[in-house]
């Protein structure tokens, strides 16, 4: 079953496209008609790129991997961070910072420093700061905040881009094809389709257009997640039965002796890398 239809798309104004004299001509397989100087979408071809699109970006949520949504549009802004926030998948709308996904090591190195200003904030040492540095730190922590702090849980690149507006989010897009990250976007007539690996052609200037796809695909990332933890725990039920069947008490304790031993050398390896990140 379709996960929109045709009177939605329609309601929404989701098959309006831009002036002719505007359009790329790369876009002519998704136009269905002109129409006093304007475009008009196949909104029936849209259904269909939805569809394909809801479903590869849910299995991407179901593997437990992350979807980094990029609007920075004014009307497309609100509408992300509600939506998104509700399926706890980063985000930006703020002015995308260059190479946050080339250079995503600095980037972290951002949002870590963010997060020890709000350590130190609750610290001790806090209070010996004066008024001013107090202010400028703050000041600092607002600025990082507005740029990243919708991408704090950010650990790793991205498995994928959503992508509101691909005229707009030009960079975004050049550095995620540069890491061979899968881009989903929406896809207005005045926009280059090549290179986008889930097209969906719909309107990305109408805030009703831009929530109603941006609805579906939340819903789909809703399922995948969902159905991630329903596998999870039917997969816990079915294994711990058997393991206390078959395990005796001995070999319980040296597979735990040997998983903390793994996790110590991790912990190690970790802290080495940090080292030499700051005497870089």
């Amino acid at each position: 079953m379709p996960r929109t239809n045709f009177q939605d798309l329609l309601d929404a104004g989701v098959h309006f496209g831009h002036l002719r004299r505007k359009w790329n001509p790369n876009m002519a397989p998704y136009i269905f008609m002109e129409k006093n100087g304007i475009h008009i979408i196949d909104l029936q071809k849209t259904i269909v790129k939805v569809d394909e699109a809801a479903d590869a970006i849910k299995q991407i949520a179901k593997s437990g991997r992350k979807i980094l949504f990029v609007a920075t549009k004014k009307q497309a802004k609100d509408i992300v961070a509600e939506l998104v926030s509700g399926v706890n998948m980063p985000y930006v709308t703020e002015r995308w910072p260059g190479g946050m996904l080339t250079n995503f090591p600095t980037i972290r190195k951002a949002v870590k420093k963010m997060l020890s200003i709000d350590k130190m904030s609750k610290d001790s040492s806090w209070d010996v700061l004066s008024k001013r540095e107090k202010l400028q730190i703050s000041r600092q922590r607002a600025k990082l905040e507005k740029m990243l702090g919708s991408i704090s849980d950010l650990t790793r690149l991205p498995a994928a881009l959503f992508i509101v507006d691909v005229l707009k989010e030009k960079i975004a897009v050049r550095e995620a094809k540069r890491l061979g990250i899968p881009v989903f976007a929406m896809v207005d007539t005045n926009s280059e389709p090549e290179g986008i690996d889930f097209v969906i052609p719909s309107n990305d200037d109408a805030s009703q257009s831009i929530s109603l796809i941006l609805k579906v695909m939340t819903d789909a990332i809703q399922e995948g997640l969902s159905e991630r933890k329903v596998e999870r725990d039917t997969d816990g039920e079915d294994t711990e039965p058997k393991l206390k069947r078959k395990k005796p008490r001995v070999a319980e304790v040296a597979e735990s002796a040997a998983i903390e031993e793994e996790v110590e050398d991790e912990d190690v390896d970790e802290d080495e890398d940090e080292d030499e990140e700051i005497q870089d």
